[in-house]
């Protein structure tokens, strides 16, 4: 059996990536968003007003503030839900644009299916309300009980709003006002961080991006000749730049998957594998007395007890390695499955012949 692999890349030299793809530029981020709702229009599918009393307190304060006196009134609907309401502010967002939001049921309702959210605030963590969500709920599954059977496919507890929020307020921030912009690269690393600020340099004749650390390039954007940072920044984003990335192997022991980065090496080092299976197996006999004799039924136990062990790949080479594509035709020669390969992988790495970091998930 061939060895299930997935490949990070084949190639013998990496494609330069857009530095757009690489980093993240200072002040260009978005800002995350809650809110406390309620869900209306279900079809019996809501809170158990008993179990989740606050769905009672937000119902009561949306009835009265639309003038409707409930004071001393006993709720018993089953229609309605108590959600979280959370959304993420785009950079540059203009006030009267719109955003999607997703609803979670906190109650104890089977679903949101149907349902409608009534207008609710999104607040970020200053706590000032930036938008505000309203509009029907598109849930991810579908339930369905009876008396003595139910079925739930996929979490109709949960669902998401198209365009459902709409920005009342913008992120107090002037970006034509930046005189440096912070480039932070996703996946840290010196040669990558160095080769950002020759290719920015390269780019407009001076010296106009410098490296801070591994994470970070500074970048004057003044000195640029750029109109405005926009201009310099839309300017920069498209640049290539061939990253360099550290050798990892990734391994996910739950399907079995084994993911290797291309810069994996191995030295040569010898590997024997061998599966061995003990079984034990009850079969016990019930021994009963003839008819009309005295005695009573016993129970005799059988066990059957047995060791198999296979041969396993005896003693294999797998010799030192230039090329992902050697690693792969030596761990192949092994004749293993992905699983095995997984302990053997373990194993190569404690023994310190594979020069990759070992990631478990």
């Amino acid at each position: 059996m061939c060895l299930a692999l997935a490949v990070w890349s084949a190639a013998a030299t990496a494609s330069p990536i857009r530095l757009k793809d690489l980093v993240e530029f200072d002040g260009v981020r978005g800002n995350d968003l809650v809110g406390y709702g309620l869900v209306v229009g279900l079809n019996g599918t809501g809170d158990g007003i008993r179990n989740s009393p606050y769905t009672e307190e937000i119902m009561s304060n949306i009835l009265e503030r639309l003038g409707v006196n409930v004071t001393g009134e006993q709720f018993r609907p089953a229609n309605v839900a108590a959600v979280f309401v959370t959304a993420t502010l785009p950079p540059f967002a203009r006030a009267g644009s719109q955003i999607d939001v997703t609803v979670s049921a906190i109650g104890d309702a089977s679903s949101l299916l149907g349902g409608t959210l009534v207008m609710t605030p999104l607040t970020a963590a200053d706590g000032q309300i930036y938008a505000v969500s309203q509009g029907t709920v598109i849930a991810g599954g579908a339930a369905a009980e009876g008396e003595a059977a139910a079925v739930v496919q996929g979490v109709p507890t949960s669902g998401v709003i198209p365009a459902g929020a709409r920005v009342e307020r913008e992120i107090d921030f002037d970006f034509s006002q930046l005189a440096t912009m912070r480039l932070a690269l996703r996946e840290p690393d010196f040669t990558t961080a160095g080769r950002i600020e020759t290719v920015i340099n390269g780019a407009f004749g001076a010296p106009v991006a410098r490296m801070l650390d591994a994470g970070t390039v500074q970048v004057d954007v003044l000195s640029t000749g750029a109109r405005s940072p926009a201009h310099a920044i839309g300017l920069i984003e498209n640049l290539a730049v061939e990253p360099q990335r550290r050798a990892r192997v990734v391994v996910d022991q739950r399907s079995g998957t084994i993911v290797m980065g291309e810069d994996v090496r191995i030295s040569r080092v010898a590997v024997a594998q061998g599966n061995l299976t003990l079984r034990i197996e009850e079969t016990p006999l019930a021994v009963q007395p003839n008819p009309f004799a005295p005695g009573q039924t016993v129970i005799v136990p059988r066990t059957q007890a047995q060791i198999e062990e296979e041969p396993g790949i005896g003693l294999a080479e797998v010799p030192t390695t230039t090329s992902l594509s050697d690693v792969v035709e030596g761990l192949n020669a092994l004749g293993v499955g992905p699983r095995d390969m997984i302990d053997i992988l373990k194993s190569i790495k404690a023994a310190g012949a594979l020069h990759a970091e070992f990631i478990v998930r």
